[in-house]
């Protein structure tokens, strides 16, 4: 291919074939990939650093071609990691002048897999300081802009990441996600991303780790197909991380047809919040095209989400287990190193021992309520955020005739945290002003293959598959 347009904007499956093909080589994919970040990155700020051996490695992945050794399924493709993850000898600076300069001995266990496949580590992306906030913005790297609209934001707090893969430079990465950090980025750039059970896929070697039974690592990328490779190379325990357990085995053939018709259940709410009519009308939309494609879908409600909300939950409980995480990290560090979430986080009141353990028990409650659901539903369809990609540094919004804080944003995504089932977020609409509408499928635990499965239906018929920023 000549026309690096072709290159691209191309997903890692393709490339990967074509790779094994000798129809292009690693290292026509990685200049052409590290082109467009010199083009672009100046305005998007996406990227915060560029792995210096990714030339070198392509260049041996193209010899590994031309000898006829056996190539892994991402041979030769890069691919680009959040700046919160760990790799080995390339900076990971966490997103503030605390941690500037520090490069990691180590890849996290999630990096570790992908370059095992055959992946090349192209460069990190950016965040918020501490990966703390739905917008990626901090003191040492700046703030990310949209591709779509360089005035908004690209989310948090792999927002780097959904910038890069939307923007063409890169074609996969890694994110990870606390209460809305793929999927929410994922939904403001257009792009699929997936949060696993928790637990399928290692958190060895990201930081920070508390409060641990939120947090995951996940896949981030263009086509469903490449979430599947993804996470069928990222899924399994690593022997280090203890949450990390489940011998559940998965492959990427999301193409295989279920033995029995499938069962959605669709919602906008209650139980997440307001949401935009705009946004609930291409979930609905999304509902008709499951119908048509043959699956039983009807609106549901989960009570338990009426009865406890999640993001009250959340807050009540993340706080006290991500405080102490926080004291530490700047502990002896002057005030001008600090930026102003990890300030508004350590000047957050602690929750009373008897919020906190009702905050437990209603997680237990929802946790009960989305089995319940699940004993009659495959999946459940809802919206990953209750409006498109917002202004820069907007801090409340008006959804619905209601007034909420940004916070908010996160109604429909952290309920998955809290209760630790799978879910994608994937494009699936435009708003009247061009930008992207993501929806969420969610399904049960360890259930990555059903999921996935409705995820590529709907792609193969969606009418926003393609669309790329104009740059």
């Amino acid at each position: 291919m000549k026309n690096q347009d072709e290159i691209y904007y191309q997903d890692a499956t393709k490339l990967a074939e074509m790779i094994r093909r000798r129809e292009i080589s690693p290292v026509e994919i990685v200049k052409a990939h590290l082109d467009r970040i010199e083009e672009l990155n100046p305005s998007i700020n996406a990227v915060v650093s560029v792995a210096q051996d990714a030339m070198k490695d392509a260049q041996a992945a193209e010899a590994a071609v031309m000898r006829g050794n056996e190539l892994g399924p991402l041979h030769g493709v890069p691919f680009t990691v959040k700046d919160s993850i760990d790799t080995a000898n390339v900076l990971t600076q966490r997103g503030s002048p605390i941690f500037k300069g520090r490069i990691p001995e180590k890849d996290a266990t999630s990096v570790a897999r992908l370059k095992g496949a055959g992946g090349i580590l192209l460069a990190k992306t950016n965040l918020p300081e501490f990966s703390y906030w739905i917008e990626s913005d901090n003191l040492l790297s700046g703030r990310s802009n949209n591709p779509w609209d360089l005035s908004r934001t690209p989310g948090g707090s792999s927002g780097g990441e959904s910038a890069a893969i939307a923007a063409g430079m890169s074609p996969l990465g890694l994110g990870t996600d606390l209460a809305i950090s793929v999927r929410g980025p994922g939904a403001q750039t257009g792009i699929a991303s997936l949060k696993a059970t928790h637990g399928r896929v290692p958190m060895t070697g990201v930081w920070p780790r508390a409060p641990r039974r939120f947090w995951h690592t996940g896949p981030m990328a263009r086509s469903i197909r490449d979430l599947a490779l993804s996470f069928s190379l990222l899924s399994g325990p690593d022997g280090l991380d203890g949450y990390s357990s489940s011998t559940v085995q998965f492959d990427a053939g999301i193409g295989k047809l279920p033995s029995r018709r499938l069962k959605v259940g669709w919602m906008v709410g209650p139980g997440f919040g307001p949401v935009d009519p705009e946004v609930a009308a291409v979930v609905e939309t999304a509902s008709r095209a499951l119908k048509e494609l043959g699956i039983l879908v009807e609106p549901v409600r989960i009570h338990a989400l009426e009865k406890d909300f999640a993001l009250d939950v959340f807050n009540r409980l993340h706080v006290m287990e991500m405080k102490p995480a926080f004291l530490e990290a700047v502990a002896g560090r002057s005030d001008d190193e600090i930026y102003k979430m990890a300030k508004t986080m350590l000047s957050l009141p602690d929750t009373s021992m008897k919020d906190y353990i009702e905050a437990e028990q209603a997680s237990e409650r929802l946790k009960d309520g989305f089995a319940a659901y699940f004993q009659k539903y495959d999946a459940l369809l809802t919206h990953v955020l209750p409006i498109p990609a917002h202004k820069h540094g907007a801090g409340d919004f008006l959804i619905n005739g209601q007034k909420v804080d940004a916070t908010y944003l996160q109604g429909a995504t952290v309920p998955l945290n809290i209760t630790g089932l799978p879910g994608i977020s994937m494009r699936f609409g435009t708003s009247t002003d061009g930008m992207p509408i993501n929806i969420q499928l969610v399904g049960s635990w360890q259930a990555e293959t059903t999921i996935l499965h409705i995820a590529s239906l709907l792609e193969s018929v969606s009418k926003v598959g393609g669309l790329h920023p104009i740059l």
